[in-house]
């Protein structure tokens, strides 16, 4: 792993004695003195089957630039330029200092990513000190004994799951370019005779589909390039999704296959629902489709020209939206009229808007101070007697925006504690009507022996 970490903090709080502990030698000197070590130091660190390259640095003190304090400041700005990862270390039995205080704040405005180390945990003693860490507002600390060896499995993990998320934003970053050169791929799907040809030939101002009251005339899934606003886009003409039951005919069930194929390499998916006939239950399940494939949707009422009492139709389907899809709470409703392009203009607006929160990402520290204060308003509960630990999240990939939650135990992570972090994610960082995929995942233990 080729990785670089950084220990700061201010003078004697153990960074040295932990340098030497990570590297295997007695490479720092170690004094009670503070300001022993002036120069930065570099060595090669091993944690179990981890090795990385790590940093000791001079005290942090709040010193004028020419003193030599400012001097040997300028050695840890200039190890943090080098470090891809920072621990700041404080002294957990004499608790926060108004230093480390400042220093956290410096820490944090320089944007880097930075993991807070509460040391000398090895008794009671520190026990006050440790929980007083979460005020510095660098997410949960590390309880680490730099002298004693304790806490070390705590450190392999931060490194691990920092250097995945590395990995993964560098991957993820090539991914999302080369998808936002192609063309927004869009499935128009819904019942029989729901209107879906006429809507796209309305799109399209042109009879591209044939179009008529029998149903079933669509058997193919036929893609039709387009551009709306400049934007390169290719909507998807598909067969009418009638009850599994009453798909009888082979060239029907070869049809609906053809539909099921469109939704799933879409990226957007309109559901188009007969405005007279409102919210029924295939429609219903084939919302729910469209949420398990992952797909951004939208839901567009047709035929709105005919609806004689529009307010109760409206809130009718509202009702039954929130009621048997609560999944897709948030998704945009459009009504139209493709036989007279009422409405018709909305619809691509909405496509566009709901596109890019289903292609949303969310910066990894931005994440993380978001969890920090959920975490803080509504702790996770306790399993079994002993406390879940929420310690790290990080987007992996959009198209639908998907999350990994690093936690001490994720299979016993309950079920409303996850939604209570997916409808916070909505909330907070407005995706609503997107399906949003959250993992969950455990660092693993060094130290513990593993199962032959």
């Amino acid at each position: 792993m080729s990785l670089t970490v950084a220990i700061v903090g201010r003078p004697n709080v153990g960074k040295s004695t932990l340098f030497n502990r990570l590297v295997g030698k007695r490479l720092a000197l170690v004094d009670d003195t503070p300001g022993v070590t002036r120069d930065r130091r570099e060595g090669d660190a091993r944690i179990g089957g981890l090795t990385f390259r790590v940093i000791d640095t001079a005290g942090l003190e709040d010193a004028d630039e020419e003193s030599l304090a400012g001097r040997m400041r300028r050695q840890t700005d200039a190890a943090l330029e080098t470090a891809d990862l920072t621990f700041f270390m404080i002294d957990a039995r004499a608790g926060v200092t108004p230093m480390d205080k400042y220093f956290a704040d410096w820490l944090r405005s320089s944007g880097k990513p930075v993991r807070l180390l509460a040391n000398k945990c090895e008794g009671r003693a520190a026990e006050a000190g440790f929980y007083e860490a979460y005020s510095l507002g660098l997410g949960e600390p590390i309880a680490v004994s730099a002298e004693h060896g304790e806490g070390m499995a705590d450190l392999h993990n931060a490194i691990t799951e920092f250097a995945e998320t590395r990995e993964i934003d560098e991957a993820t970053a090539q991914d999302d370019e080369e998808l936002s050169k192609r063309p927004l791929q869009i499935a128009i799907v819904g019942r029989p005779n729901a209107g879906k040809s006429t809507l796209i030939n309305r799109i399209l101002g042109e009879d591209r589909l044939i179009t008529g009251p029998e149903a079933g005339l669509t058997r193919d899934s036929i893609g039709l390039p387009w551009r709306y606003r400049g934007m390169p886009m290719k909507l998807f003409d598909t067969a009418g999704l009638r009850k599994k039951a009453r798909v009888t005919g082979k060239l029907e069930k070869l049809s609906v296959a053809d539909a099921m194929r469109a939704v799933q390499y879409a990226d957007v998916v309109v559901l188009l629902i007969d405005g007279e006939l409102g919210l029924e239950r295939q429609d219903a399940q084939i919302a729910d489709l469209v949420h398990r494939e992952g797909r951004a949707l939208v839901i567009a009422v047709n035929k709105w020209d005919l609806v004689q009492d529009r307010t109760t139709a409206l809130r009718s389907v509202r009702e039954k939206i929130e009621m048997v899809l609560p999944q897709v709470r948030g998704v945009p409703l459009i009504t139209l009229s493709a036989a007279t392009g009422e409405g018709v203009g909305k619809l691509m607006p909405a496509i566009k808007k709901i596109s890019e929160i289903w292609d949303k990402r969310v910066p990894t520290p931005t994440l993380n101070r978001w969890l920090e204060g959920m975490v803080e308003r509504n702790p996770p509960p306790a399993v079994k007697g002993r406390r879940l630990r929420l310690r790290y999240m990080t987007q992996i990939k959009t198209r639908p925006p998907t999350l990994v939650l690093f936690v001490s135990r994720p299979s016993e992570l309950p079920e409303a504690y996850e939604r209570y972090l997916i409808n916070g994610l909505r909330e907070v960082f407005d995706m609503p009507g997107v399906p949003i995929r959250l993992l969950k995942r455990r660092g693993e233990n060094p130290y513990q022996p593993k199962k032959s």
